[in-house]
């Protein structure tokens, strides 16, 4: 990968329009951030090849093909190496279940969320995760009742410096 170039507001807005729109067509995408469709197509290449963008998708609404449970887990390990740390996080990358994994401050030192059919799926994932030799010495598990806020973006401008 590039290294990474630096964005100016043209940037901020085709990526902040991507964010919500992913399927626009360039033409579109052109129109919406007010460049002409050839230097926005430049643009939006040159954040992808830079990794700004890594990837297009679908959100799809997960409760219409049935009953699903999201769980967070907070995960503490037995030991604190560095060895122990990469062991969990390889071993947990490969778990379909697991959605999102976080190394945090705190408490404990992981938290995760997890996505699956029931309470009893989840309990079934957990028990396979304690039998394995990842390091596990301790968890919490938090059932989600409702989700009333779960934003698919983020407003990036209010992530940027706004001294330029």
């Amino acid at each position: 990968m590039s290294s990474a170039p630096k964005l100016d507001r043209l940037d901020i807005r085709i990526l902040s329009h991507l964010q919500r729109h992913g399927r626009i067509s360039n033409v579109d995408l052109a129109d919406a951030v007010g460049l002409s469709p050839s230097p926005c197509l430049t643009r939006v290449k040159r954040l992808e090849k830079a990794g700004y963008i890594t990837d297009y998708s679908a959100n799809i609404q997960l409760e219409k093909l049935g009953s699903i449970q999201r769980v967070f887990a907070q995960i503490t390990l037995s030991d604190h190496r560095l060895e122990d740390f990469s062991r969990f996080e390889s071993y947990i990358r490969k778990v379909d279940e697991v959605m999102e994994c976080h190394l945090v401050s705190g408490g404990f030192d992981y938290q995760l969320t997890f996505l699956t059919r029931n309470v009893v799926h989840y309990q079934s994932v957990m028990e396979d995760l304690l039998e394995q030799s990842i390091g596990i010495d301790k968890y919490f598990s938090f059932i989600v009742i409702k989700s009333p806020i779960v934003k698919q973006y983020y407003p990036i401008e209010n992530l940027l410096s706004t001294n330029e």
